[in-house]
């Protein structure tokens, strides 16, 4: 089991910035996943996994394929208090779920 966080590179945020976002992400990704994923997640050490893309259009179009096969998931949108504009989508949370299901998605990606 694990949780994947994917970041948008191309915005050029702040590691503070990048770490909320990742928080944001993981929390309402977790909120959405059933309670059986959630208890075997948190029992074999909470796996977390943060991953680029380069665009907003790759962020979206992996968002619409990870929600189309069925993974909790969570698409955070940034409220632009800080450093980037209002309603700039920053990253997308999946899982918890079976890892080597969300591989099958996300394993193209690189490392954040």
């Amino acid at each position: 089991m694990k949780q994947v966080i994917v970041m948008r590179a191309d915005l050029k945020m702040g590691k503070g910035k990048i770490a909320a976002q990742a928080c944001h992400a993981s929390l309402s990704s977790y909120k959405k996943a059933s309670k059986r994923a959630i208890r075997q997640w948190e029992a074999f050490g909470q796996k977390k996994v943060v991953l680029k893309v380069s665009s907003e259009q790759e962020l979206l179009e992996l968002y619409h394929i990870i929600k189309e096969n069925g993974f909790p998931c969570a698409l955070i949108t940034d409220a632009g208090h800080t450093q980037i504009e209002p309603s700039t989508k920053t990253c997308i949370g999946i899982g918890p779920a079976i890892s080597s299901e969300i591989d099958k998605l996300t394993s193209h990606l690189k490392l954040l």
